[in-house]
Order: structure tokens, then C-alpha cells, then sequence
């Protein structure tokens, strides 16, 4: 079983845990609406509904991955394990901003249009990065080659740092300290665990192309690092 980054990279339909994951993660974000937009006393109602736009466009991404880009399978741990993950974030993030702990309202300022902003770019280096590389997957001269073009000659693991990008914007749109440690988290989990193990496999799968790709493209951080 070829495993990278804490998955299974072999290519399986896996359609049962896909469905599993769709079903649960959709339940989530109807908890975030039903609290958004419900009948809640919230010291900040404006906030609590653009963090649920913020999960709803998450949500949207997730079934785009899931059913179209992701060829790898899916085990039904990762399915629970994820989603007790986005759990913490989609809807403890939203009673965050919604003044659940606080019981204040903290006015929308330019920082929030900062952080809409960086989840917007964050969803679409992120998506936008995976189905660039979906359609070259589709072309028979692509098989068996590294893809190192599109958003990805800008950095090798773009979808990563999108995603970064996204957490940090969500975070600023929480209005809550409370809400750093999960980009902080994620990031963390990007640098130390997920990327050293994905380029371990790439570097086996791909040889010399991934190591000429390697030494003249940014590891995460496109033009830094």
C-alpha cells in the first residue's frame, strides 16, 4: 500500500466513505445556517453569517474534491476524523464570531474584508491549483510525468498554501484569539508532516523530473520558501 503524508495515495473509487464524508460534512453545514440564520439572541449576527458563507463555500470545495479531483482512497477513519476536525473550525468558529464566549458584537473593519479576501484566494489557489492539474491528469501524454505547471510552477505544494491562506482569513473573520490555534495547526501539520512525506513519495515516484522541478520552484510559500 503506497501511503504519503498519513494516506492511502493508491488510486480506489471509494465511493461508501465519499458519500459518508458528503453527508456529514452537509450536516455540519446546516448546523452553521440553522445557528446563523435561526432565531439566536447572537451579540454579533452579521459575523456569525459570513462565517457561514465562509463554511457553505468550504462545503462546496469539499464535494468538488471529493467527487470530481480526488482519486485516491478514502478510508472511513479519515472520514471521522476530518470531520470531527472541520467540526472545530466551521461551527467553533462561527460561535466565536458570533460572540457566543465574548457576548459582544466587534465591528466588521477593514481586517474583516482582509480576511473574506484571503478566503477567497486561499479557495481558489487551492481549487483552482487541483483542477489545473486534473486536466492535465486527462491528457494521455501526461501520464506517468510531474506536473509542474499552472499554479504549481509558483510553488510546489500551492494547494497547501492556499488552504493556509484560507484558515488565516477565516481565523481574522472569527474575531477571537480563540480561533489561531487551528490555522496555526494546520499550517504546522503542512511544513512538518504533510509536505516532507509527500515530496519523499514524489521523489520516488517521479525521480530526476521531480528533482529538477524541486530545486527551482518555492517548497510552499510561492517566490519565498
Amino acid at each position: 500500500m503506497a501511503t504519503s503524508g498519513g494516506v492511502d495515495r493508491d488510486h480506489d473509487q471509494s465511493l461508501g466513505p465519499k458519500l459518508a464524508f458528503f453527508t456529514l460534512h452537509a450536516g455540519l453545514v446546516i448546523v452553521c445556517i440553522w445557528l446563523a440564520f435561526g432565531r439566536f439572541d447572537w451579540a454579533d449576527p452579521l459575523r456569525a453569517k459570513v462565517l457561514a458563507g465562509c463554511a457553505l463555500l468550504y462545503f462546496l470545495r469539499h464535494v468538488l474534491t471529493l467527487f470530481v479531483l480526488l482519486k485516491r482512497r478514502v478510508e472511513m477513519s479519515e472520514v471521522f476524523g476530518l470531520t470531527v476536525f472541520m467540526a472545530v473550525f466551521e461551527i467553533g468558529f462561527l460561535l466565536l464570531g458570533a460572540g457566543a464566549l465574548s457576548d459582544t458584537a466587534t465591528p466588521f473593519r477593514w481586517l474583516d474584508w482582509v480576511g473574506i479576501a484571503m478566503v477567497i484566494i486561499g479557495s481558489f489557489l487551492n481549487s483552482g491549483s487541483e483542477i489545473q492539474r486534473w486536466h492535465w491528469k486527462k491528457k494521455p501524454t501526461s501520464k506517468g510525468k510531474c506536473y509542474t505547471e499552472g499554479l504549481f510552477a509558483y510553488s510546489m505544494h500551492i494547494n497547501y498554501f492556499g488552504d493556509s491562506v484560507l484558515f488565516c482569513g477565516w481565523a481574522i473573520l472569527a474575531a477571537s484569539l480563540f480561533a489561531w490555534p487551528v490555522p496555526i495547526f494546520i499550517i504546522a501539520s503542512f511544513v512538518w508532516f504533510h509536505i516532507p512525506a509527500l515530496d519523499a513519495y514524489l521523489a520516488k515516484r517521479y525521480g530526476k523530473d521531480f528533482e529538477i522541478y524541486a530545486a527551482k520552484t518555492a517548497k510552499f510559500v510561492p517566490f519565498l520558501y
